[in-house]
């Protein structure tokens, strides 16, 4: 779910840098994967800053890459609890993608996830191990239900100064509340 993500400059970089007050300069890609430096937003000393970190854990009990936590329980998993509470941060994107099997041949398919006006997603986050990138996922809405189980918890533009400020129990009851907006949908091959 959500393993791979597409950032572009613009207008993504001037639409970020215009909301935020900042100079958004994100590691671009059309296909960014789990592994790689992904720009994220914080809120520190009073103010937006980004913060680059690459995509994913791998803690010893692991046996893969970690890239996702699910939104209903990040704040109650060891790995990820200390994030959450105190490292919270958005990813700034024009989209992501997910695969479905095609019907009868089981080939997959590629489709891009973004907003209809190409305006930026924001897919909540956290900081693990202080410095890797772990995105959160959410039961999907009714358009990206027929692609994958799972999807990017999106924050909304006027929710972002609130998801990263918040306290750790304002974040969890924010968490709670649903923000997925209708989508754009792509069929990339």
């Amino acid at each position: 779910m959500c393993g791979r993500l597409n950032i572009t400059d613009d207008p993504l970089t001037r639409l970020v840098s215009q909301l935020l007050g900042i100079h958004f300069v994100p590691h671009l890609g059309e296909d960014l994967k789990p592994s790689e430096t992904v720009s994220t937003i914080v809120f520190q000393k009073g103010g937006y800053l980004q913060w680059d970190v690459p995509w994913g854990i791998k803690p010893s009990w692991a046996k893969r890459l970690i890239i996702n936590a699910q939104a209903e329980s990040v704040a109650n998993k060891t790995t990820f609890k200390h994030g959450f509470a105190h490292q919270r941060v958005v990813v700034p994107c024009s989209g992501w993608y997910e695969w479905r099997k095609q019907a009868g041949s089981g080939r997959k398919e590629k489709f891009l996830f973004r907003n209809p006006d190409s305006s930026p997603l924001y897919i909540a986050g956290v900081i693990v191990n202080s410095n890797n990138l772990v995105t959160l996922t959410t039961k999907p809405n009714s358009q990206c239900a027929q692609y994958h189980h799972r999807m990017p918890f999106l924050v909304p533009e006027i929710g972002i100064y609130q998801w990263l400020t918040a306290t750790e129990e304002e974040a969890r009851n924010y968490l709670s509340i649903s923000h997925q907006p209708i989508v754009s949908i792509e069929f990339k091959g």
